[in-house]
C-alpha cells in the first residue's frame, strides 16, 4: 500500500485541491482519501459547529462521504475518482484517540491519500507533501513542525518566497501549482515514480 500525506502552512491554500488532483490524474491507485480535521474548544468534532459538549465520546466522530456532488471536500475526492472517503474530526491534541480507527481504514484500502498535517506525529507516509503560499502569512504550528519532512514544496502562488522558512527551501524539490486546478504535469510525474519504490507507511 501507499501513503501519500499533503499538509500545508494554512487555510485556503489548494490542499483540497492537490488531493482531488493527484486522485483524477493517478487513478490506478484506487485511492481511499482521508481529510483530517482537529476543532478547538467550543466545537462540536460531529459537524464543527458550536457546542460544549465535552464528554469523551464527542471528541472523535468519523464519516464516510457517499454523494460526489454535495459540495464538502471529501465529495470532491469521490468526485475525482477516489474509491473512498473519509472524514475524521477531533477535538485539538486528540488525534491519538483516533488513529485506531484510521489504520483500521487504511488496512482496508488499496492506496491512500490524506489531508492533514498533525497525522504526521503517529504515521509514516510513503510520501509527504507541503503546500505553502508565499503570499499568506499565517503559518501552522503543525506546518512549520514538520517542514523537513516534506518531500517536495508545492507553492500555490507566484509571490516572493522570502516568507517561506529557508528550511522548505533547501534542496527540497519545488513545483508551482497554479490555480485553479492546483495541479501539474512534473508534480504528478513526480509522485508516480517516488510511488514506484515506496516502502511500508505505517511506523
Amino acid at each position: 500500500m501507499a501513503v501519500i500525506v499533503v499538509g500545508g502552512h494554512s487555510r485556503n491554500i489548494g490542499k483540497t485541491s492537490v488531493v482531488a488532483g493527484l486522485i483524477a490524474r493517478l487513478p490506478e491507485f484506487h485511492w481511499t482519501a482521508f481529510k483530517i480535521t482537529q476543532y478547538g474548544h467550543g466545537f462540536c468534532t460531529a459537524d464543527g459547529k458550536p457546542c460544549q459538549c465535552q464528554t469523551a465520546d464527542s471528541c472523535v466522530a468519523v464519516n464516510f462521504e457517499h454523494d460526489p456532488a454535495s459540495g464538502t471536500d471529501t465529495s470532491r475526492f469521490l468526485a475525482a475518482g477516489a474509491a473512498r472517503s473519509v472524514w475524521v474530526r477531533t477535538r485539538i491534541g486528540m488525534l491519538a484517540e483516533a488513529m485506531p480507527r484510521i489504520e483500521k481504514e487504511l488496512a482496508a484500502s488499496d492506496n491512500a491519500i490524506l489531508e492533514s498535517n498533525s497525522i504526521l506525529e503517529f504515521l509514516r507516509p510513503d510520501l509527504y507533501l507541503t503546500v505553502l503560499d508565499p503570499a499568506v502569512a499565517d503559518f501552522k504550528d503543525s506546518a512549520r513542525r514538520f517542514l523537513d519532512n516534506a518531500d517536495a514544496v508545492l507553492l500555490s502562488s507566484t509571490a516572493p518566497t522570502d516568507a517561506i522558512p529557508k528550511l522548505a527551501l533547501n534542496g527540497t524539490p519545488r513545483f508551482h501549482i497554479p490555480p485553479p486546478s492546483y495541479i501539474s504535469d512534473d508534480l504528478v510525474d513526480f509522485v508516480r515514480a517516488r510511488l514506484a519504490s515506496k516502502t511500508p507507511a505505517l511506523t
